[in-house]
């Protein structure tokens, strides 16, 4: 009885909260990654949201593209149940458990080739070893003419004093919006672990992944290069702030 009252659009609300602390301009990401989408692939494109969580990309794009479809692919037993909540009952939407680190992964999507493969905030929990290898998997997924997106943090190594200064005052706000009641990562994972229907996925993803990401944040010419060795024909950036990036390769 507890999971048919569980208002899941208040737990996809919270989790996209919790986000934007970290990154005011989450959304200014989505609609470019969105518009990028529909310049390069059309309004009606087959996505796969890698590293889905709760399946905030796929929200997007379908707000953006009813017509679209979306595999969302992800381990975390406790964002992947709120995702399941969020759209039991919708046909466009088909979500996966796979560890990205499995190299068996693929075989557990529904279809070999995607007109999108999308990804934001995500993989970064990966080392630059394991991104090569992924990105070497992805590639065959996208169809000729279709895209791959990852919006994450990629800082510029070659300007370190930006990079603090531009960090001290992003962390001076986030500490101001923590005193006015915001919630961080760990306030928001001690509230899924509290809640009835989430308390038990929560143990696992912890048992999974420890309290946070051990993998690193090459920058975006990082990102651009192993795109294009990886069977990219084209990969730049398309977006930036001064500490994030959207990188995309075109096939």
């Amino acid at each position: 009885m507890a999971e048919t009252t569980t208002d899941w659009q208040a737990w996809q609300d919270s989790w996209d909260r919790q986000q934007e602390w970290y990154m005011p301009d989450r959304e200014e990401r989505f609609r470019v990654m969105l518009d990028m989408v529909e310049a390069l692939v059309g309004p009606t494109p087959r996505v796969l949201d890698l590293a889905c969580g709760t399946g905030s990309i796929t929200d997007r794009v379908l707000k953006r593209f009813p017509e679209a479809t979306s595999t969302g692919v992800d381990l975390d037993p406790a964002l992947l149940t709120i995702a399941r909540g969020h759209f039991a009952g919708d046909d466009r939407v088909t979500l996966v458990t796979a560890d990205l680190k499995d190299p068996a992964w693929v075989s557990a999507l529904p279809h070999r080739s995607y007109d999108a493969v999308l990804t934001a905030t995500a993989l970064h929990w990966l080392h630059s070893p394991e991104l090569t290898v992924l990105y070497s998997q992805i590639a065959p997924l996208v169809r000729e003419g279709g895209v791959f997106m990852n919006a994450d943090h990629m800082p510029d190594p070659a300007t370190p004093r930006i990079n603090a200064a531009e960090r001290a005052r992003r962390h001076a706000a986030m500490n101001r919006a923590r005193a006015a009641g915001a919630l961080d990562w760990a306030d928001w994972w001690a509230l899924a672990a509290a809640d009835p229907v989430l308390a038990e996925p929560t143990r696992r993803r912890y048992e999974i992944y420890g309290e946070h990401a051990d993998g690193d944040t090459p920058d975006e010419a990082w990102h651009a290069r192993t795109l294009r060795e990886a069977g990219f024909a084209e990969a730049r950036t398309v977006w930036r702030s001064p500490s994030d990036a959207l990188v995309l390769g075109l096939k």
